[in-house]
């Protein structure tokens, strides 16, 4: 009886351990299953994702130009590098924040027909210590993540260059306001210069200067007619002292030679006169023959004397006759004096009334140079004033003419240093990762149930 029974309860223990470490078998077979049935139907119902990346650059490098307008002035404009200030700004992050800005997504989801949520977001990172941005784009396919990332950056790209735009038109409307302002003060300035020109007869500062040599010049033939005239009047002391005659007295003594009646009347004189000398030595002075001869000579005498007066102007006698008679016994040479006499006076009046006329032209200069003078400061003035107006608009229109192409202000002009890459791979789900943790899982679930069993075993009570 005895041995029956240690028999049963031997067979009892056995039983009880068959059936623990079943359970423990079929528990660890089950989470095992449970492991990898979840990675295969992870790696079955997620769908593959594919990255395409690319990277952009923005320059630091900076520009500048300078424009110089002889007699006018210069402009000049600097287009300084987006990370010279000296503050913690980084330019990156502002373009960062533009790229994900909904305006940009938004562009480019149209472009491929999506939706913003289809569309997504980019990944964007900024390089430290460089001047580099790169971009990642998730899709569904290859194709799909690179078309996204192409479209992006055209988005992105439309988006600078309509804010680009919209920096040039509010500065070119400042400008655009500078430079009305600067025209309308040059139109201002140009017409008080051509009304005061036309009002004063002053044009330029070459009209003084012309007026000045000329007046030097008349001064310089003044001098010359004067000394001229010195020459003439010394000329005509010395002839008039030869001659014993005045000038006028020569000037008579032409008119009287050059008058033929006063000469016939001369000539019946003296012949009337010779021949009463002539019968004065033959004749009483009572006799017929010499008393006719007398009144002939008398009414020639008067004759000659009331031509003489009409020719001269005022009454003359016999011995001025006498003097002014070029038919003396002096001959030609007396004559000849006469004539040059005469022709000297003729220059020295002639010089006369050229120093006189001379003069009258300086005096006339002279006034007005002095008027010109006193006009030249505010014609001076006016000009100062239309060069400044000149300079203000000049400078201010090159000025707006070097911000139209100055674009890249504010916003720098980006570089795509790598093109939106197609992937050969999805990079999600990541199957060896998934496998691992499939591994592990199991791993550390089998080693659990192992230990627990184990453990079981250890505290079974011993039987007697």
């Amino acid at each position: 009886m005895t041995n029956y029974i240690q028999i049963s309860a031997g067979y009892s223990g056995k039983s009880a351990f068959s059936r623990r470490w079943l359970s423990y078998l079929l528990l660890g077979l089950t989470t095992n299953i449970a492991f990898w049935a979840s990675a295969f139907l992870y790696l079955k119902i997620t769908p593959s994702t594919y990255i395409s990346y690319s990277a952009v650059n923005l320059p630091g490098s900076s520009t500048n130009a300078n424009v110089s307008l002889p007699g006018i002035g210069q402009a000049s404009y600097e287009n300084i590098s987006p990370y010279a200030s000296s503050s913690s700004q980084d330019p990156r992050e502002n373009y960062k924040f533009i790229a994900q800005s909904e305006p940009v997504l938004k562009a480019a989801a149209a472009n491929l027909n999506m939706s913003l949520g289809e569309f997504g977001e980019p990944r964007i990172k900024v390089v430290d210590n460089t001047t580099v941005m790169t971009v990642e784009f998730k899709g569904t396919s290859p194709h799909e993540a690179q078309n996204k990332s192409l479209a992006f950056h055209k988005a992105l790209e439309a988006r600078l260059n309509q804010l680009r735009t919209q920096e040039a038109v509010r500065r070119d409307v400042g400008f655009q306001t500078g430079l009305n302002s600067s025209q309308k003060k040059l139109q201002i300035a140009q017409k008080n210069l051509s009304d005061y020109k036309a009002s004063s007869g002053l044009n330029s500062d070459a009209q003084i200067k012309d007026l000045t040599t000329n007046i030097e010049e008349l001064r310089r033939q003044r001098a010359e007619v004067l000394a001229s005239q010195q020459q003439t009047s010394t000329r005509l002391q010395q002839l008039s002292a030869n001659l014993k005659l005045s000038a006028p007295q020569a000037t008579d003594a032409f008119a009287l030679q050059t008058d033929q009646v006063f000469q016939q009347n001369l000539k019946n004189y003296s012949d009337a006169s010779a021949s009463v000398i002539v019968l004065e030595s033959k004749y009483l002075p009572d006799h017929p023959i010499l008393v006719s001869e007398k009144a002939k000579r008398d009414a020639a005498q008067s004759a000659l004397l009331a031509r003489s007066q009409l020719i001269l102007g005022r009454p003359a006698n016999l011995e001025t006759i006498k003097t002014l008679n070029l038919s003396s016994a002096s001959g030609n040479s007396r004559e000849l004096l006469l004539q040059q006499l005469v022709t000297v006076q003729a220059d020295q009046k002639g010089l006369a009334t050229q120093a006189q006329a001379i003069d009258e032209q300086i005096n006339l200069l002279e006034s007005r140079l002095k008027n010109l003078t006193q006009q030249e400061s505010k014609l001076d003035a006016l000009k100062r004033d239309m060069q400044v107006a000149e300079a203000v608009f000049s400078s201010t229109l090159t000025r707006l003419d070097i911000g139209k192409s100055n674009t890249f202000g504010s916003y720098p002009l980006i570089q795509i240093l790598t093109e939106p890459s197609l992937p050969d791979a999805p990079t999600e789900p990541k199957k060896a990762y998934v496998y691992l943790g499939a591994v592990l899982g199991s791993l550390f679930s089998s080693t659990g149930f192992l230990l627990l069993w184990l453990r079981a075993n250890k505290n079974k009570p011993s039987k007697n």
